[in-house]
């Protein structure tokens, strides 16, 4: 069995702008399940970025 090394998670801080509206429905549905707004919004970028077209679309 291979040996558990801990490390450090390399993370970046970033700064996004979006509206109050969306900020607002982010924070109601993050506060639902118990998580931090940082960890709702990774999730969901993480689940996009999985389900997304790899083409582009076509014009």
């Amino acid at each position: 069995m291979a040996k558990f090394i801990p490390r450090k998670l390399e993370k970046e801080v970033v700064t996004i702008r979006i509206s109050a509206d969306l900020l607002e429905t982010v924070d109601r549905k993050a506060a639902a399940i118990d998580i931090s707004r940082n960890q709702f919004v990774i999730q969901c970028i993480e689940y996009a970025l999985a389900n997304m077209d790899d083409e582009p679309p076509k014009t």
